[in-house]
């Protein structure tokens, strides 16, 4: 029975104690809480404290915006009313309003940059032209330079030589007969002198020359000098002189590189062969003109082939000119249009004499020739391509007049405008119109070269004597 009740008085004991510990962890639970609850109360008092800080900074600042604001206000009348008398007090002085001030500063900086940009741009074409004078020199200097041709001076006539002076009367023959049928046959000329052991041939045409030549060669070689003789030898040579002929064209056409021509247009430049202008031969010129041209062609890009073949046909005509009356030059291009050539092909013989107008980089034998206006398609006619001064730029009314076909005029009549030095108020100087004309050409205008512009100022002063 007392075990019973010590032990009910421990387990009471050990309840007694549990229930102090949890109700002083409780306690302690609740303090804490309360203290969390306090310093959220401080916080929440603090944050509080700020806003209302921050919310006076912010009315003082828009307080502080708004005195900015007037007096930024009351500064700007301040300066508009000081600008204003300024303007007032500069237009008092200078006798002139602001707007005729403005006008007048913005003339002036107008005029001084024209008169800027026409010396740089004269400065510029000074400099430009002097590189393409150089440029054009060394690219002349290395064609020639790159081409070696040998050079021959030939004469009208052809001497023969004899192996005796015995020789001079079997060639006169009987009452002259021999000579007289050779002339008949040959049509050449045989001149018989008192020059020892040789004898002269004379005519026009080369080729019929270097024919009696090789009859009258092929007669001495074989002794028999009588008429038919003559008729028969001169037939035979007729032959040689063809076969030498075409293998001369075609030795010129593989030395410039061209395969594809017509063979009668092969052997009529081969007949060149015997023709001689001032002092050298046809054929060799041809040639010659044909390698420098095609050197010159590849330093500027161009169709170099095409250039060759032009310059080496340009002289055809001189081998029919015997035979057809015209210009060498015009004939050529008939020729060449005939055979079938190209029609720049044509033009550029038609065209290497300035007896057609030149209108592409062959087509003309000096430079000048294709510095000359070309009209587009659709332009009126007479060369001038409907181009017109701008009127803006000249300042007064204009009385077209269209030039020939190498080029175009525009008279302009100036309005509103005073007598006064070039360039002055109203009037651009000549140098500006020259420049803005140019300007306008490039713009509208597709030609080959260059076109020159020039401006001529006229003025006039009429007054009566009463």
């Amino acid at each position: 029975m007392e075990i019973a009740l010590a032990a009910s008085a421990v387990v009471l004991l050990a309840v007694l104690v549990t229930g102090w510990l949890l109700l002083r962890g409780a306690r302690e639970r609740i303090a804490d809480c309360e203290r969390r609850e306090q310093r959220d109360a401080e916080r929440e008092a603090r944050l509080d404290q700020e806003q209302r800080r921050l919310h006076q900074q912010a009315v003082e600042a828009a307080q502080a915006q708004a005195v900015l604001a007037r007096r930024r206000e009351e500064l700007r009348a301040e300066q508009t009313l000081a600008e204003t008398e300024r303007r007032v007090e500069l237009e008092r002085v200078a006798g002139m309003s602001a707007a005729t001030a403005r006008a007048e500063l913005v003339r002036g900086i107008e005029e001084q940059a024209r008169r800027d940009a026409v010396r740089s741009a004269r400065e510029i074409e000074a400099r430009a032209q002097a590189e393409a004078e150089t440029r054009a020199r060394e690219i002349v200097a290395t064609a020639v330079q790159r081409v070696a041709v040998e050079q021959t001076a030939e004469t009208v006539v052809s001497v023969v030589r004899l192996p005796a002076d015995e020789m001079k009367g079997r060639i006169i023959g009987r009452e002259g007969r021999n000579i007289r049928a050779f002339e008949a046959v040959t049509g050449v000329n045989l001149v018989i002198d008192e020059t020892p052991e040789q004898v002269v041939l004379s005519c026009f045409d080369p080729v019929r020359r270097e024919a009696g030549r090789l009859t009258l060669e092929s007669l001495i070689s074989d002794g028999r000098i009588h008429p038919q003789r003559i008729e028969e030898i001169h037939g035979r040579s007729l032959v040689e002189v063809e076969q030498i002929c075409a293998r001369a064209g075609e030795d010129a056409l593989a030395e410039v590189g061209i395969s594809d021509m017509h063979p009668e247009l092969a052997r009529i430049l081969g007949r060149l062969r015997f023709r001689t202008s001032y002092g050298q031969n046809v054929l060799g010129h041809l040639l010659e003109s044909a390698h420098i041209a095609g050197v010159m062609a590849a330093e500027l890009r161009a169709d170099a082939a095409l250039v060759r073949r032009c310059t080496l046909l340009h002289d055809i005509g001189k081998g029919l000119t015997h035979e057809t009356e015209g210009s060498h030059a015009l004939i050529g291009a008939e020729l060449a249009r005939r055979y079938g050539e190209s029609e720049e092909v044509v033009h550029a013989i038609a065209a290497h004499h300035n007896e057609v107008l030149p209108q592409t980089l062959g087509g003309g034998a000096d430079p000048g020739g294709r510095r000359l206006l070309r009209r587009p398609p659709g332009g009126p006619p007479g060369g001038g391509g409907g181009v017109r001064a701008p009127v803006g730029a000249v300042g007064g009314d204009r009385r077209g007049a269209p030039g020939g076909a190498q080029g175009f005029r525009d008279a302009v009549r100036p309005r509103g405008a005073g007598d006064g030095a070039a360039g002055g108020r109203g009037r651009p100087p000549a140098q500006m119109i020259a420049r803005d004309v140019a300007k306008q050409v490039e713009e509208e205008l597709t030609y080959p070269g260059q076109i020159r512009i020039t401006v001529i100022r006229e003025s006039r002063a009429t007054e009566f004597a009463r």
